[in-house]
């Protein structure tokens, strides 16, 4: 029997019993529903184990580091995972910094770059200075050859916006500018002491107008705190919004000193309070983020256009280029830039930056095979897709030149557009080549038939998965899915039950016996949305036509414009129309038709909370009715409030409610173990006593929504909120699982199944920014049919996809590109799926 790696008894969460031998040195798929077990049996199984095993070998491992549900695993090798999660959420990060693309720009700039002379703006040309550490030459210079003004020397620093040699001092290296959003902060159709400052207690509210009443006598004029905003003059203004000591109200009174004390009339100011508070916090992500959406407004520096470098840094060129244009180009258009360059260079140039092209384009090439060749360096790493972050980590990789290794990657064809996935699976088959073990968790088609094995876990989700459905080569699967009962996919829920599912799903899929629910057929429309001269980022001053009342699907290449058209533009903009706040849209003409419109839900794929303590129970709403059924079981002796892990009361206070304990690894990482005091239950015995159905409060948060269904059908409050988390396709989710852990599919669906549990203001249009990532086909098909009964009901669904079974059953397609990056934003297509036609966009 060929090299496998044996897995006897897998246990853990849903998985029955499992055992199964993989393969080495193979490409292998392992698919199934969403929930049937997969990411349970390739990450939490074999990768933990893999890592568990290969520190145990070098004496690195304690008993506090248990290994998997398993009663054992053999032909394991050392395990590298890349997952659907972001780490880098820094504003600073960029695809150049976190690539080390741009790392090797500094250096050549510095090397070979021509700059012009401070004193005689005449050309200077490189010293070729050979010190790799910038330490060595920065803050030498030498003499300009044309006139003999001293001119500093090029280091790397010059060109990093992360340090002060090189950063724009206006924004410090960042690109742009946070400044309070007055509008957001203040009502300026109410006076000081009617409430004008937003979110004020009543009794600060008081003290507000005495220190401003106080601030003004000091500088010899009145503030009239019963005038509405609107009406008062720029001191008084100045004076309330940005407080004494700054720029803007001591232009006012340049000769008068601030007040001494807060009592004396020390006002700080209502934006400038803002703006400390901000500034305190930075490093607390959560605090950041919700700062910046509630009371801050991002607008590109004046000084450097959001190039963040410094003036002398940007006008530096190599052959004609700045380091800023390279770094906004496309990495395809950079690969090609690099490939000239040996033609452009002298003999002398050539000998210094030969080692440096050379790995610049080694890293582009990489970057490019993955296919997020239509990204430019200059993107901040926050704003990246998870999938394109694991592709970033998939070229670094390939890289590295490891063999013997077993990768595991969740979904890497996740938001790539389907002429990308061969390129995709080239490289997949690049890592195998190496001699090392590539397992893929994907629910892509093309990827399966591109497999040396799938392996198919379900029949289906939760309880009803955990099980090797089929094995073997692709053909093998289809075979096994050609023939038993596979349920059907076509009803209103566009569901199946295990009891109707013996055989493989994806195997029905893959030999062509299941395919993608059909358009409906409703075409265009009379109402519309227009968004006209749309020219934000890559868009080609594009006018494009939403038909409402339809199944809208944006489709595109990655990178096409896809995302700023709706979430930059149309989404921004909805949020400015109908809330008067929000971030400023990207440019554009306008948009007509908000008249047809009672609202506009955007769900995209931030993560609903960074607090571990957030769950799709408590997300959803669903956990106060649960707390409050259990509550009236206990015939009043407890509370709701004792059923709840995130206040004191009913929690186990060993473990504050977690049912686990954080333990120091010195230099590992921190190690989770069960909580001794609960054993992992998070509540008291008094408040585990308390059972409904048969279940305590500690088995329902371990239970999917699935599951729980079951449990509260005799409460209607309860099933109705499971019943939308169901439908959108995260019945296999168990109740308590951190928020945390959500990829981006799982956190926009549950985001839409509470959109869906509230009352509808008219008719809706609802953005969606791809909803199907993470699912099976027959998820998707599911989805579908919840997405059909929205625009059934008189709503408007518009979704940006990459999968084509979501455009095969729209209404309404409307294509961008014809590449991403620079070849793209313009409308290549639209009109009914089949019948679409071109653009002229």
């Amino acid at each position: 029997m060929e090299d496998c790696i044996h897995i006897t008894g897998a246990r853990l969460h849903n998985l029955d019993n499992v055992t199964l031998a993989i393969p080495k040195n193979k490409l292998i798929v392992m698919t199934g529903l969403s929930g049937s077990g997969k990411s349970t049996l390739a990450f939490d199984t074999l990768h933990r184990e893999g890592q568990r095993q290969y520190m145990e070998s070098l004496g690195m491992v304690t008993g506090l580091v248990s290994r998997p549900s398993v009663d054992s695993i053999t032909g394991l090798s050392p395990s590298i995972s890349v997952d659907q999660h972001l780490t880098n959420r820094s504003p600073r990060s960029t695809v150049g910094t976190v690539t080390e693309v741009f790392t090797y720009l500094r250096l050549l700039w510095s090397r070979i770059g021509i700059r012009p002379c401070p004193g005689c703006g005449k050309d200077v040309p490189p010293s070729h200075a050979y010190e790799y550490d910038d330490e060595d030459t920065e803050g030498e210079q030498s003499p300009c050859p044309h006139c003999g003004a001293p001119v500093p020397e090029l280091v790397m620093g010059s060109f990093s916006f992360n340090k002060p040699a090189g950063a724009c001092p206006t924004c410090t290296g960042l690109g742009e500018v946070i400044r309070a959003d007055v509008s957001r902060l203040v009502d300026g159709g109410r006076s000081v002491a009617e409430g004008a400052v937003l979110g004020l207690h009543p009794k600060a509210v008081e003290r507000t107008v005495q220190v401003l009443r106080a601030a003004a006598r000091h500088y010899g004029f009145t503030f009239d705190t019963e005038r509405p905003l609107d009406q008062l003059i720029d001191p008084e203004r100045d004076l309330l919004l940005y407080g004494v000591e700054s720029p803007e109200f001591r232009r006012h009174f340049p000769d008068t000193e601030p007040p001494a004390t807060v009592t004396a009339g020390r006002f700080e100011g209502v934006a400038t309070a803002v703006m400390r508070r901000y500034a305190e916090r930075i490093e607390d992500t959560e605090y950041r983020e919700r700062t910046e959406k509630q009371a801050l407004v991002k607008e590109v520096c004046g000084e450097c256009g959001g190039a963040r470098l410094r003036a002398e840094s940007r006008a530096v060129t190599v052959h004609g280029l700045t380091i800023v244009e390279a770094a906004r180009a496309s990495l395809d258009e950079l690969a090609a830039w690099l490939g000239g360059l040996r033609e452009r260079v002298s003999e002398e140039e050539w000998l210094f930056v030969e080692p440096v092209v050379a790995d610049l384009e080694e890293r582009v090439r990489r970057l490019v095979d993955v296919g997020v060749g239509y990204l430019t360096l200059e993107q901040p790493t926050p704003s990246l897709s998870a999938g394109e972050s694991q592709r970033l980590r998939l070229a670094a990789l390939l890289g590295s030149g490891l063999t013997g290794v077993l990768y595991v990657l969740d979904e890497p064809t996740m938001g790539l557009h389907p002429a990308d996935t061969a390129r995709l699976v080239d490289v997949l088959r690049r890592l195998r080549d190496l001699g090392n073990t590539v397992l893929v968790i994907e629910h892509d088609l093309d990827v399966l038939r591109a497999a040396d094995h799938v392996v198919d876990v379900g029949p289906g989700a939760g309880r009803d998965g955990g099980r090797i459905v089929a094995q073997g080569t692709p053909q093998e699967v289809a075979r096994a899915g050609a023939t038993g009962t596979v349920g059907s996919l076509t009803g209103a829920e566009g569901g199946f039950t295990a009891a109707e599912a013996p055989g493989s799903i994806t195997g029905a899929y893959l030999a062509g016996r299941l395919s993608a629910p059909a358009s409906k057929g409703r075409g265009n429309a009379g109402r519309a949305l227009v968004i006209r001269g749309a020219r934000a980022h890559n868009l080609k001053d594009l006018t494009v036509r939403i038909p409402l009342g339809r199944l809208v699907t944006v489709t595109g290449p990655s990178g096409s414009g896809k995302s700023t058209l709706l979430l930059e533009i149309l989404g921004r903009a909805a949020r400015r129309h109908f809330h008067g706040a929000g971030d400023r849209p990207g440019e554009h003409d306008g948009i007509d038709g908000w008249e047809h419109l009672g609202k506009v839900v955007t769900i995209d794929q931030e993560p609903i909370s960074r607090l571990p303590r957030s769950n799709a129970a408590t997300y959803s709403d669903v956990f106060t009715p649960i707390r409050e059924t259990f509550a009236a079981r206990s015939g009043g002796r407890l509370t709701p409030g004792a059923f709840s892990f995130n206040v004191p009361g009913g929690r186990c206070e060993r473990c504050e409610g977690a049912g686990v304990l954080s333990v120091h690894m010195h230099f590992l990482p921190p190690v989770e173990v069960r909580c001794p005091g609960c054993r992992g239950r998070r509540f008291k015995p008094e408040v585990l006593s308390v059972r409904h159905a048969g279940h305590d409060i500690a088995e329902v948060l371990q239970a999917t929504v699935d599951e729980a269904l079951a449990m509260f059908a005799d409460v209607p409050a309860i099933t109705a909120r499971l019943r939308r988390l169901s439908d959108v396709g995260l019945g296999y989710l168990p109740l308590g699982q951190p928020a945390t852990t959500l990829s981006g599919g799982e956190a926009q669906r549950l985001k839409l199944a509470k959109e869906l549990g509230r009352k509808a203001a008219g008719s809706t249009l609802y953005l969606l920014d791809e909803p199907t990532t993470g699912l099976h086909c027959a998820d998707t098909a599911r989805l579908l049919a919840v997405l059909q009964r929205l625009v059934d009901t008189g709503h408007s669904v518009v979704t940006i996809e990459h999968n084509l079974d979501v455009a095969h059953a729209s209404d309404w397609l409307i294509d961008l590109g014809p590449e991403g990056g620079s070849g793209g934003g313009r409308l290549v297509a639209e009109g009914a799926p089949g019948e679409a036609t071109r653009g002229v966009g």
